[in-house]
C-alpha cells in the first residue's frame, strides 16, 4: 500500500507538470494566434482608410490637417495606441495623441515587404501593422501601433485557460537565466516565487536592431496545489485500504493508476499539439479530473477555431474576406488548366458612397448584407468574398471549355443591377463587374485579380451597370495611363501647363464681354496633349486639385491686364469643390492679382451635385459671397433638376453644345432651348450656348432669346498672348459678326 501510495503520489506531480507544460504550450499557440489576430484586425482596419480616396488625396496634396484627423479617427475607431504615416524618407506624420515610433529603423523591413512585428512605441514594446499606400506607386506606409506593455499582456493573459504570465521583452534585456532558455522550448526555472515553467519564443521585429521575446511563464506550484485534494483522498483511500485489506489495494491500483496513465498520455499528446481526448473512468476524483481535462480541450479548440474564422471572414456580412479568397484562388490556380478553367469577378458597388450619404451608414451596411445574400444565393458553389468597403469578389473553378461564361456575367448582371428593398425601402442598386478567366488571362492569382481589376476599371468607365471582361489591351491602357499620370505630376513641378482663352460674345451687345480659360498641356515629347486625355487622369489621381489651383491663380493674373469690361471663366471640377481650401485659394487669387471679385466667373457641372447636395450648395453660397459669379456648364446633358436652379441663385447656364448642333435637324431642338433661355429669363440667369460654328446657329439661338454664344464661329481659343489682339478684333462696332 506504501508503494502504491508512492507510485500514485508521483504519478499525480507527473501529471501534474505534464499537464502545466502541455497548458503553457496550448496558450503560447493561443498568444501566438491572438497576436497574429490583433495584427490582421489592424491591417484591416489600416487598409479600409489606406484605400480610402479622401486619405490618398490629402497624403498627396500634403494636407497635414486632414491626415492627423483622419490617423486620430482610425487610433480611435481601431482602439489603437498610434495611428501613423512612416513616409519613403523614414519621417513620420503622427496622430498626435500616441508615443513616437522611430520610422527611419522601421524603413529597411517595410521596404522589404515586412507589414507587422514589434516596435517601440516610447520604450515601451508595442505591436505594429503595416500597409502600404499605393497611388498606385508606393508613397509610404499606414502604421497601426498597439502596447504590449504590462497591462496589456495581462489582459491577454485573461483570454487563457490558466494564469499566464506574459510580456514581451527585448532580446538584450532578458534575464540571464531567461536569456539561456532556449527558443520555443519548455524549462523549468527557480525563481523568488518558486519552480516555474517557462517558454521563451521570438517574436517578429519591425524595427532593425531589436530581437523581441514573448516569455510565458506558469507556476509549477500553483499547478500542483491543484491535486492537493487528490492527494489527501489517496491518502484515506491508503488508510482504508490498509484497514480492508490486499483486496481494497488492488481496487484501488486499478480505479487510479491506469486512468492517470491515460490521462498523461493524452496531456503529453495535446502538450505536443494533438487533439486528444481520455475516457472518463475510474475513481471518482480521477472521473472528474477527465471531464475537466475533456473540457479544457474542448474550450481550447473552440477558441482556436473563432480566432481562425474572424481572422479569415468578413465582420459584416459573415463572407470569407480577402486573405481566404486568395487562399482559395491559390489552390484554384494549381489546378488550373485548359480543361479546367477559373472565372474570377471583380464586383464594386456604383454609387456606394452617395447612398450611404444620402440614407445613412446603418442602410448602407444592410444594402451590402443583401448584395452578399443575393451573390450566395444565386452561386451557391462559388467562393463569394468581401474584399473591404462595396467591393466583392466571386470566384467558380474547373469549369470545361465549354463553360457559357458570358452567360454567367449576364447573370451576374441581372443579378446585381436591380431594385433591392432594404427596411421596407427600395432602393435601386447597380454594379460593375470586372471578369478575368485563367488561366488564358494569367496564370497566377496576382495576375488574375488584376486583370480583373483592369476590367472592373473599364466598365465603370463604360457607364457602370454593366461587366466587362479582361482584354489585353486594357494591361496597356493601363501602363499608358500610369506613365500619363507621371508625366502629369512632373508637368505640374515642372509648370508646363499653359492657359488658352475662348471669347464669350455677347449677342444683345455684340461685343466680347469674356474669356474662358481652358487649359493646354504642350508635352516636351508627345506635342500638346488634348484635355480630353490628362484631363480625367487628374480627377482620378487627385491632381486636378493642384491643377486647378495653379489655373485660377493664372487665369487671375493674366485678366488683371484687360479691359476692367472684360471677365474670365475659370472651370472647377468636382474634385476641387469637395476639397478644403477652395474659397481661400480663389480669395488669395484675386488678392494677388488685384482682379476685381466680379470679374470672376465659376463655372461648375451638374455632377458637383452628386452626395450630398446640402454640403455642395453651402459650398457655393460661400463662394458667391465673395463676390464672383457662378454659372451652371453643360446644363441638361447630366444630373440635371429645376431644384438646384430653385436652390441656388446661379448667374449663367451654358447651353451644351449637343442641344446647340440639334437645332441644325429641326425637331424638339428649338423647343427645349427655348425652354431652358425662358427658365432663365424668369429666374434672373444669363444664358451661354457653346459649341456655335455657323452663323445659322447664332440667327436660330438668337431668335430663341439666347443672350451669349461660344464657339469657331467668334474664334478658337487662343493663348493669353493674343487675347489683346483678338480684342482689338472683334470690339469695333462694324464686328464680324452679324447680329440682328
Amino acid at each position: 500500500m506504501s508503494v502504491t501510495l508512492v507510485v500514485a503520489s508521483s504519478g499525480i506531480g507527473l501529471f501534474a507538470r505534464d499537464t502545466a507544460e502541455r497548458d503553457l504550450a496550448a496558450n503560447s499557440r493561443v498568444f501566438d494566434k491572438i497576436i497574429a489576430s490583433r495584427e490582421g484586425q489592424m491591417a484591416d482596419a489600416g487598409e479600409v482608410v489606406a484605400r480610402d480616396f479622401g486619405f490618398r488625396e490629402a497624403f498627396a496634396t500634403g494636407d497635414a490637417a486632414t491626415l492627423v484627423s483622419a490617423l486620430q479617427s482610425l487610433r480611435d475607431r481601431a482602439r489603437v495606441s498610434e495611428a501613423a504615416i512612416v513616409q519613403l524618407d523614414g519621417s513620420v506624420i503622427a496622430s498626435g495623441a500616441g508615443g513616437a515610433i522611430d520610422g527611419a529603423a522601421m524603413l529597411g523591413r517595410l521596404e522589404s515587404g515586412q507589414t507587422s512585428g514589434v516596435v517601440s512605441l516610447d520604450g515601451t514594446e508595442a505591436l505594429a501593422a503595416a500597409v502600404p499606400i499605393e497611388m498606385p506607386d508606393l508613397a509610404g506606409w499606414l502604421v497601426l501601433v498597439n502596447t504590449l506593455g504590462p497591462d496589456d499582456m495581462t489582459q491577454l493573459s485573461r483570454l487563457s485557460a490558466v494564469a499566464v504570465e506574459a510580456k514581451v521583452v527585448d532580446r538584450s534585456r532578458l534575464a540571464p537565466h531567461l536569456a539561456a532558455v532556449p527558443l520555443g522550448e519548455i524549462v523549468e526555472v527557480d525563481s523568488d516565487d518558486g519552480e516555474r515553467l517557462v517558454r521563451v519564443s521570438p517574436i517578429a521585429s519591425l524595427q532593425d536592431g531589436r530581437e523581441p521575446r514573448l516569455v510565458l511563464a506558469h507556476s509549477l506550484g500553483a499547478a500542483l496545489a491543484r491535486y492537493t485534494s487528490l492527494r489527501i483522498v489517496l491518502l484515506l483511500i491508503s488508510v482504508a485500504g490498509v484497514l480492508g485489506g490486499a483486496w481494497a489495494a488492488i481496487r484501488l491500483s486499478r480505479g487510479i493508476a491506469q486512468p492517470l496513465q491515460s490521462l498523461a498520455e493524452a496531456a503529453r499528446a495535446f502538450g505536443g499539439g494533438a487533439v486528444s481526448k481520455v475516457k472518463v473512468e475510474g475513481a471518482v476524483e480521477v472521473r472528474s479530473l477527465a471531464a475537466s481535462f475533456n473540457t479544457m480541450v474542448d474550450a481550447v479548440e473552440e477558441r482556436e477555431q473563432q480566432v481562425m474564422h474572424a481572422s479569415l471572414h468578413d465582420a459584416l456580412t459573415g463572407l470569407p474576406n480577402r486573405r481566404f479568397f486568395i487562399e482559395k484562388l491559390d489552390r484554384a490556380v494549381q489546378r488550373q488548366n485548359d480543361n479546367h478553367q477559373s472565372f474570377v469577378a471583380f464586383i464594386d458597388v456604383d454609387d456606394f458612397k452617395a447612398i450611404n450619404d444620402a440614407m445613412g451608414h446603418p442602410l448602407g451596411d444592410e444594402l451590402l448584407r443583401s448584395v452578399a445574400r443575393s451573390l450566395q444565393d444565386r452561386f451557391p458553389d462559388a467562393m463569394v468574398a468581401r474584399f473591404g468597403g462595396d467591393e466583392f469578389g466571386l470566384l467558380l473553378s474547373g469549369l470545361e471549355p465549354g463553360a457559357d461564361c458570358a452567360s454567367l456575367a449576364r447573370t451576374l448582371e441581372t443579378k446585381l443591377n436591380r431594385e433591392m428593398t432594404i427596411d421596407g425601402r427600395g432602393v435601386l442598386v447597380s454594379a460593375s463587374v470586372g471578369i478575368a478567366i485563367g488561366p488564358q488571362d494569367a496564370d497566377s492569382s496576382d495576375g488574375l485579380l488584376k486583370c480583373a481589376d483592369l476590367a472592373l476599371y473599364r466598365a465603370k468607365n463604360d457607364g457602370k451597370g454593366a461587366y466587362h471582361f479582361f482584354e489585353p489591351e486594357l494591361d496597356a491602357e493601363a501602363s499608358r495611363r500610369r506613365r500619363m499620370e507621371i508625366d502629369l505630376r512632373r508637368a505640374i513641378r515642372d509648370g508646363d501647363f499653359e492657359l488658352y482663352f475662348q471669347p464669350l460674345f455677347s449677342i444683345s451687345q455684340n461685343r466680347v464681354k469674356g474669356f474662358e480659360a481652358l487649359m493646354r498641356w504642350p508635352h516636351k515629347e508627345q506635342g500638346m496633349i488634348s484635355p480630353a486625355t490628362f484631363i480625367p487622369i487628374a480627377e482620378e489621381s487627385g491632381l486636378i486639385v493642384q491643377l486647378g489651383e495653379w489655373a485660377m491663380r493664372e487665369a487671375c493674373r493674366q485678366a488683371a491686364h484687360w479691359p476692367d469690361d472684360i471677365s474670365v471663366a475659370v472651370n472647377i471640377s468636382p474634385r476641387q469643390l469637395a476639397a478644403d481650401g477652395l474659397a481661400t485659394c480663389i480669395a488669395q487669387a484675386l488678392a494677388q492679382t488685384g482682379l476685381s471679385a466680379s470679374r470672376l466667373e465659376l463655372e461648375i457641372t451638374e455632377s458637383v451635385f452628386i452626395g450630398n447636395v446640402e454640403k455642395t450648395l453651402k459650398i457655393l453660397h460661400s463662394l458667391q459671397s465673395l463676390g464672383v459669379r457662378v454659372a451652371l456648364d453643360d446644363f441638361g446633358t447630366g444630373y440635371s433638376s429645376l431644384s438646384y436652379l430653385r436652390s441656388f441663385p446661379f448667374d449663367k447656364i451654358k447651353i451644351d453644345q449637343s442641344f446647340v448642333r440639334a437645332l441644325e435637324e429641326g425637331g424638339s431642338a428649338h423647343a427645349i432651348v427655348r425652354a431652358i433661355t425662358t427658365l432663365a429669363d424668369a429666374l434672373g440667369m444669363e444664358t451661354l450656348a457653346e459649341g456655335v460654328e455657323t452663323q445659322e446657329l447664332l440667327d436660330a439661338l438668337q431668335k430663341e432669346g439666347c443672350d451669349m454664344i461660344q464657339g469657331y464661329l467668334i474664334s478658337r481659343p487662343v493663348p493669353g498672348a493674343e487675347v489683346a489682339g483678338l480684342l482689338g478684333a472683334l470690339q469695333p462696332a462694324e464686328a464680324r459678326v452679324a447680329v440682328g
